[in-house]
């Protein structure tokens, strides 16, 4: 297999390694990096299970090669609120408004929905939706989870 050395910051640590040419970004953070919060579902960019941030735009990270992301910056829910008591405003909000069943979407969501939010403080309800429309839920129905966004604004 082909291999090539990579470079880039996770989360705000640096990583570099030698990794091989094919494995997706997905496949990267929780292979080698053991950041088990960024899910694999369909593996073909329809779930949005594995959704992260790179370079300030939300991913979907089963469709990126790892190789791509040299020299880039990704964020994984992993990265936000690191501990119980001091979690991310968008996190505090999900919870608050019941916007986490199974959980299995939901790192997805939320960093989605940080993506928005960084981009357009104030977003209204279409602009959530579209934001989210590429994150895929079978438990909360979305009302909860665009409330939750709604309630960081």
């Amino acid at each position: 297999m082909k291999k090539k050395n990579i470079k880039l910051n996770v989360n705000g640590a640096f990583y570099e390694m030698e990794i091989e040419s094919r494995i997706t970004l997905a496949e990267f953070l929780r292979e080698k990096l053991f950041l088990t919060g960024t899910k694999i579902g369909c593996e073909s960019g329809v779930c949005g299970a594995c959704t992260v941030i790179l370079d300030g735009k939300a991913v979907k990270s089963c469709l990126i090669l790892a190789v791509k992301a040299d020299g880039k910056e990704v964020l994984t829910i992993e990265g936000l609120g690191l501990e119980a008591d001091n979690l991310h405003p968008i996190q505090e909000s999900f919870i608050k408004n019941g916007a986490i069943q199974c959980g299995f979407c939901t790192p997805g969501m939320i960093l989605s929905a940080k993506a928005l939010l960084d981009e357009s403080p104030e977003p209204n309800e279409e602009d959530i939706k579209a934001a989210l429309a590429g994150n895929l839920c079978r438990c909360t129905g979305y009302v909860k989870t665009i409330k939750a966004v709604l309630d960081v604004t």
